[in-house]
């Protein structure tokens, strides 16, 4: 199993794919992203799932006054997470022979639609986004994340729509 040169995750498999390496390297090819490196942002594999991780910084404040994160950095991490966490599902549905169909989906998966709430102010030492899958289906996926703060606070949630 290799990992092509694309930020996109197109993942090369065998018989014998390990779903944990797989995640990892979803993983290690988004962290490759300039602008995630940017906003200190990265993705990683706890117990399984993938989860997104930000280290509050000065950069990444929106108001100054409060020193709270900006919206904008919110709804970035909260669709990455959701991105990925469905390639993450995709992957974890397929048999070992519809791989080559899965990667093709994978890296056309793009966000249709996103819808954010923002709960609580954007203060923490960092922040944890998480995704869970409400549907998987042929072309499309919906899913729902959360972010939360170093106190396990509710900062924001949000609901998408990805296409593949």
């Amino acid at each position: 199993m290799s990992l092509k040169k694309s930020w996109t995750g197109n993942i090369q498999f065998d018989s014998n794919a390990d779903l944990n390496v797989i995640l990892q390297q979803l993983c290690h090819a988004f962290n490759q992203s300039p602008f995630y490196s940017f906003c200190g942002m990265s993705m990683r594999v706890i117990d399984g799932e993938i989860e997104a991780y930000v280290e509050m910084q000065k950069s990444l404040i929106g108001n100054t006054a409060f020193q709270i994160l900006h919206g904008g950095v919110a709804a970035t991490i909260l669709d990455s997470i959701g991105g990925i966490a469905a390639m993450g599902e995709l992957y974890k549905n397929a048999s070992s022979e519809d791989f080559v169909d899965i990667s093709q989906k994978v890296s056309k998966l793009a966000t249709v639609d996103i819808r954010v709430d923002y709960l609580a102010p954007g203060r923490g030492q960092y922040f944890i986004a998480r995704a869970e899958t409400l549907r998987l289906g042929r072309k499309g996926c919906t899913m729902r994340m959360t972010m939360v703060n170093d106190e396990e606070k509710p900062i924001a949630t949000a609901i998408a729509s990805y296409a593949y």
